[in-house]
């Protein structure tokens, strides 16, 4: 991080924003131009060094993104689902070879057969409906999937129209901000995206920083493959998300509010834009909001293909038009963060469950749960259910019945699930029986629930080719800043990779030091939990795995 390259980069505020500055000038080719790079560099004062850097970093700014016309899903529940290279022999019949690119993920995990063609993402069925999609005479983009709550529904109830939804604003804006705050806290709603962080905290620790501005932002960059339930909210319940900031901005001080949003879901950003449109046209957003002293107003950017930037630092660091590295705390973005100023990042859910807190208080969403892990969790079930889809539950709810009752069980035999992306636990089957939907649960068991996205492995799947899948993911993600991180993963890819095809062997010794080196070691939780899902499957499917090992 450089203090000094975020002061210059909030020279301009956030209406002429380095990093969409980049975005713009690759969007005709897919990667800036050297002189653009220059000219870049002279507006905002900095070197061209960064420019350059930064821009070689994403996946859709990087000279190899150059002239690319379709994306490929390279997600883990696609991977596994076993469909990708149907569609990419499909898709070359098309087109050249050289002009297919890949991202992770579309979040059509539901479905998979996931590209991108045009700005718009789809699932493969057949072979003519692909045919159609590329030459224009598809009416189709698919995306059928099921929204069920069980119970009351909270985050998944049904939007009632701008001024039901916003009455509640005009009671909030005549409170002081800490009767909202504390409600909140009382909620005991823990942050949505993994690291279960409380809410309440971070916006206290905001509001009590001094600065002349302050931030709240939307970490919309749901990046782990499996989880489709922030573009679920993004899409079709924006304003749940805008109304959250706002009162985040109300509580803190903060007169801004960015969503970053990632590229994978160009949808989202449309229809979040078109939302905020309508509070504009509605005198909901801008100075003196409902005749009150409070000021807020939004700003969308979308990112350009970055899993690391799901981490918050690294996402304030896109934001300001550096590479994306992970920073070291303290001092923690509550304090200094977008800008050098006082910055609270929240999930999409986090911020989608603020009107159902303050409408219905803080006792009640408390008294939803466990002990300490209250309220509820959007569930995502892959392709490998009888009903895929998107379920809302009570925290503390059953996995078995999760998984059983609500998404029918599995249509094909499965040996293990990975619930909360690429850093989160791999669960065997028989494991099923003795979890629950909370935190709690999943870490005393050694397993993350984080964003509660469950990518099934079928028993057909080697389990070695899965862990080979994983450090690919990581190295190829991680933002570099550290020796542990960028050094390891890469490690760990080649041992497995070569293991899987039979030209050595996995010195167990060796490999246990590099899981613990990359755990203790690493920056964030980037390297430090990518061991998780291989220290699972070493315990329980080691009978699978010896054989890729050396004997003792």
């Amino acid at each position: 991080m450089s203090k000094n390259l975020s002061e210059l980069s909030g020279r301009k505020g956030l209406e002429v924003n380095l990093f969409e500055e980049l975005g713009i000038a690759s969007r005709q080719t897919g990667t800036p131009s050297s002189k653009d790079l220059d000219r870049i560099a002279e507006e905002f004062l900095i070197g061209k060094s960064i420019t350059y850097g930064t821009a070689t970093f994403y996946d859709f700014m990087k000279p190899e993104n150059q002239n690319k016309k379709v994306y490929i899903c390279n997600g883990t529940a696609c991977v596994c689902s076993g469909k990708q290279d149907a569609v990419q022999t499909i898709l070359e019949k098309h087109v050249d070879a050289s002009e297919i690119g890949h991202m992770t993920c579309l979040g059509r995990c539901h479905e998979n057969g996931a590209f991108n063609y045009q700005g718009k993402n789809y699932s493969a069925k057949t072979e003519e409906e692909i045919a159609e999609i590329l030459t224009g005479t598809s009416q189709s983009n698919q995306d059928q999937y099921i929204v069920k709550s069980i119970g009351e529904p909270l985050l998944t109830a049904p939007y009632l129209g701008l001024d039901a939804h916003y009455s509640l604003l005009m009671k909030v804006l005549r409170e002081d901000p800490m009767v909202a705050l504390n409600e909140i806290k009382l909620s005991n709603i823990r942050g949505r995206g993994g690291a279960g962080f409380p809410m309440g905290f971070k916006l206290e620790s905001c509001k009590n920083a001094e600065a002349d501005q302050k931030f709240i932002i939307c970490n919309a960059d749901e990046g782990d493959p499996g989880a489709y339930s922030d573009r679920y909210l993004l899409e079709q319940r924006p304003h749940s998300v805008l109304f959250g900031m706002m009162i985040a901005g109300y509580i803190t001080g903060a007169d801004y509010g960015v969503l970053y949003i990632r590229a994978e879901y160009p949808e989202a950003v449309k229809i979040v834009q078109d939302a905020i449109n309508e509070l504009v046209e509605n005198d909901l957003l801008g100075k003196n909001i409902l005749g009150s002293q409070f000021n807020f107003n939004f700003k969308v950017i979308q990112a350009q293909g970055a899993y690391i930037c799901g981490e918050e630092t690294a996402l304030i660091n896109s934001i300001e038009g550096q590479r994306p590295e992970v920073r070291t705390r303290p001092p923690y973005p509550t304090q200094q963060g977008l800008f050098n100023k006082p910055t609270v990042v929240n999930n999409v859910e986090t911020l989608a469950a603020v009107h159902t807190i303050l409408t219905k208080g803080g006792e009640f969403y408390k008294n939803l749960g466990t002990a300490k892990s209250s309220g509820t969790k959007l569930v995502c079930l892959d392709s490998f259910f009888n009903n895929p889809g998107i379920y809302e539950v009570e925290m503390g709810t059953p996995l078995s019945t999760v998984i059983n009752e609500y998404g029918g069980g599995f249509k094909y035999p499965v040996k293990a699930m990975q619930i909360g992306g690429p850093l989160g636990g791999l669960v065997p089957v028989s494991k099923i029986p003795e979890l629950s939907i909370d935190f709690e649960s999943f870490g005393n068991a050694g397993f993350l629930l984080g964003h509660a996205s469950i990518v099934c492995i079928p028993e057909s799947f080697p389990m070695i080719k899965f862990i080979e899948h994983l450090f690919d993911f990581a190295a190829f993600e991680s933002c570099g800043k550290c020796f542990p991180c960028r050094l390891g993963t890469k490690r760990g890819h080649e041992m497995f990779k070569s293991a899987a095809e039979g030209t050595s062997k996995i010195d167990r010794e060796l490999l246990n030091d590099l899981l613990h080196t990359l755990q203790i070691g690493s920056l964030c939780a980037h390297g430090g939990g990518i061991p998780l899902p291989v220290q699972n499957a070493l315990m329980y499917f080691d009978q699978e795995l010896k054989t890729y090992f050396k004997a003792n």
